[in-house]
C-alpha cells in the first residue's frame, strides 16, 4: 500500500459475498441429490446415470469455482472474480440445472 493510497475498509461486502457464494453452493449440491435421486427411484437406466455423472461433475467445477472465490474474498484486499470465473461459475449452474429438470421431468 502507499502513502497516498488510503486503507480500504471493506465493512461488510465480502462477508455478504462469501454467504452469497455458499448459498448457491447449497442449491447446487440440493439440485445435484436431487438428481441422484431421481435416478435411483427409477431404476438405473443408461441415460439416466450418464445424466447424474454429469449432473455431479458440474457440482464439482460449480465447488471448485465458489471455493476460489470465497478463499480469495478472506484478503484485505479481494481480487476480482474474472471473467473466466463468472462464466464457469454461470455455466456450471445453467448445466446443472437443465441436467436435473431434465432427470425430474
Amino acid at each position: 500500500m502507499t502513502a497516498a493510497e488510503p486503507a480500504r475498509d471493506p465493512g461488510l461486502q465480502p462477508e455478504r459475498t462469501r454467504l452469497a457464494w455458499r448459498r448457491t453452493t447449497l442449491s447446487c449440491t440440493v439440485a445435484a441429490v436431487l438428481a441422484a435421486r431421481a435416478v435411483l427411484n427409477r431404476g438405473p437406466s443408461p441415460t439416466g446415470v450418464l445424466a447424474c455423472a454429469l449432473c455431479l461433475l458440474l457440482w464439482l467445477g460449480f465447488l471448485a469455482v465458489a471455493h476460489r472465490r470465497m478463499v480469495a474474498l478472506t484478503a484485505a484486499r479481494p481480487r476480482r472474480l474474472t471473467g473466466r470465473g463468472a462464466w464457469a461459475a454461470a455455466l456450471c449452474t445453467l448445466a446443472l440445472a437443465l441436467c436435473a429438470a431434465a432427470l425430474v421431468v
